[in-house]
Formats: C-alpha cells, sequence, structure tokens
C-alpha cells in the first residue's frame, strides 16, 4: 500500500522530471525574436490591396466552408456556395479579430510582473504587436471583399470579459493556442489552394508564418505552468478550457451567414450540426492542440466532457 509521504515523494519526482523536460524560457524567446526579425510582415505593403477580386475564385476553400457536402449545399448553386464561402472568410476573420484581442490583453497581464528587459517580455512585445498588425490586415480583408463583419454574440463577448478577467496564466495560454491552432490548420489549407482569391491567400501566408512563432511560444509557456502552477489552478485552467472550446465551436460561424445569403438559418444551422463531414473538419483541425493537451494534462475530468460537449474532441 503506497503511503501519503510515498505519493508525495512520487509527485515531487514527477515535478522534477516534467522539469528537466522544459527549455529554458529566455533561450526560447531569444530564438523567437531572431526569427521575428527575419520573418516578419507589413500588410500594408506586402499585399496587393487593389487587385481586382476573381469571379471564378473563392474566398474559402469549398471542402472548409460550413454547409459543404450537406443536402443543403447540394441544392445551392456554385454562385451561392461561393458567395457563403465570402461571408464565412468575413465570419472568420471578424472572430479571429475578437480573439486576438484578448490575447492582447491576456499577454499584457502575463508580463506586467515580469522582468521587462528580459528576451520572455520582449518577445510577448513582439507578438501584441503582431497581433495588432493581424487585426488590421482582417479587418481590412472583410472591407475589401464586401461582407459585413461578423461580431459574436453579445452573451459571448460578455461571457468572454468575465473569462479573460479570471483566467489564470495556464488559463490564458490554454485560450491561445485554441484561438490560434484550428484557425492555423485551415489557414494552411487555404494559402496554397490556387482556387482561393489572391488577397486571401496572401493574408493566410502571412497569418500562418507569423502565429507558428505565437504557438510556440504559448506551448512552451503552457507546459511550463502546467507542471509549476498549483493543482487548483490547474483544475480550473481544465474547467475554463472547456468552456472556451464550447463558446469558440458555437462562435465558429456567425449563423447570420446563412440568412445574408438567403438560405434559412435554422435550416442550415441544423444541417452543419448534423454534418458528419464538419464534425471531421473540426475535429481534425483540433487534433494537433487537443494532442498536446491532453499530453501536458489538460484533458482531464469534467474539462474534458466539455472539450468532448464543444464537438472539438471525439469521445
Amino acid at each position: 500500500m503506497t503511503t501519503a509521504p510515498d505519493i508525495a515523494a512520487t509527485e515531487r519526482e514527477a515535478l522534477r522530471d516534467a522539469l528537466g523536460l522544459l527549455k529554458d524560457r529566455e533561450q526560447v524567446a531569444e530564438r523567437l525574436l531572431e526569427s521575428s526579425r527575419k520573418h516578419s510582415f507589413d500588410p500594408d505593403t506586402e499585399l496587393d490591396w487593389d487587385a481586382p477580386f476573381e469571379d471564378d475564385k473563392w474566398f474559402w476553400p469549398p471542402e472548409l466552408v460550413s454547409l459543404y457536402d450537406t443536402p443543403l449545399w447540394r441544392r445551392m448553386s456554385e454562385g451561392q456556395r461561393k458567395d457563403l464561402a465570402r461571408h464565412e472568410a468575413a465570419s472568420l476573420a471578424s472572430l479571429g479579430i475578437w480573439f486576438e484581442v484578448i490575447l492582447m490583453q491576456l499577454l499584457v497581464r502575463h508580463i506586467y510582473d515580469k522582468p521587462l528587459t528580459s528576451n520572455h517580455v520582449r518577445y510577448a512585445l513582439t507578438e501584441i504587436a503582431d497581433e495588432c498588425r493581424h487585426s488590421m490586415m482582417f479587418a481590412r480583408m472583410i472591407k475589401q471583399g464586401g461582407a459585413p463583419a461578423y461580431p459574436v454574440s453579445r452573451l459571448h463577448h460578455n461571457l468572454a470579459r468575465v473569462l479573460k478577467t479570471i483566467s489564470t496564466t495556464p488559463g490564458s495560454f490554454t485560450a491561445t493556442l485554441l484561438g490560434e491552432e484550428i484557425l492555423d490548420w485551415m489557414q494552411r489549407l487555404t494559402f496554397p489552394d490556387e482556387r482561393v482569391q489572391q488577397l486571401v491567400r496572401g493574408v493566410t501566408r502571412i497569418h500562418v508564418i507569423e502565429e507558428a512563432r505565437h504557438v510556440r511560444y504559448a506551448r512552451e509557456e503552457l507546459r511550463r505552468q502546467m507542471v509549476t502552477c498549483p493543482r487548483w489552478e490547474a483544475e480550473l485552467t481544465r474547467i475554463s478550457s472547456g468552456e472556451a472550446a464550447r463558446v469558440f465551436s458555437i462562435s465558429f460561424v456567425n449563423p447570420q451567414v446563412y440568412e445574408n445569403v438567403g438560405l434559412d438559418k435554422r435550416e442550415a444551422v441544423a444541417q452543419v450540426k448534423a454534418s458528419g463531414h464538419r464534425r471531421e473538419v473540426m475535429q481534425t483541425g483540433a487534433k494537433r492542440l487537443t494532442d498536446f493537451l491532453d499530453e501536458i494534462g489538460v484533458l482531464r475530468g469534467a474539462g474534458r466532457k466539455l472539450w468532448v460537449s464543444s464537438g472539438l474532441l471525439a469521445k
């Protein structure tokens, strides 16, 4: 029978082993700063904002459009499908701006008590600058495409206000990865796709290149936090990340896009929910993230159940 002192000793040994796997925070930040110096972009000058859109091209790969391969999709004309892709691209860009504004606030909170001359803080400030440019780039793409912006619901907007206010540090980095990795997976399929409008491909290419650094920073820090944080903080992170996943999955495409292209909103939402293709897309897009979160101990208990209920994690 294992005694309490034995359990404590085992936990201390596991903690030492985990700490040994962690990379030096300053060295990671130094490498990311060097990458930022070499591979950062100014979207205002990098992209051709004046080039006309091509009528035969998509604003988002059709396989990634929410209604793809549903009965409703098969009844839609090619023009209506492309119009839906245009509106969904605007909806995803709007969601991206919302997430990035939250992320910038979380990063500022993260570095508030840290040494301001450290590489770790310098990189966080560099990432905040990246996210400012990304938000402006997404907003400009929305306006250029002619579709409206699609804000999240008032409920989710205010729920996020609460979540980011009470978020722990590991909770903040988990939310960061949730907002970045699924969209990143989709954008990696988008920027090389010659069926897609050149401007959209350019926007997604910039975002993919710069977000790779952001994902590395967040993963390294979250791994560190899940090893060193108190047990209560780890448990809160598991619950809050599951709730964030649920909100994210609901907010991923604003249902108003269906009405704006002449579809019945309720029918469209029901068919998306029933779509095996859509479920596979979302779970495949989230798999790299959920595998990582499972590895570091985030996907446990009630939090895991919330992830499953979000549709981003298979049972």
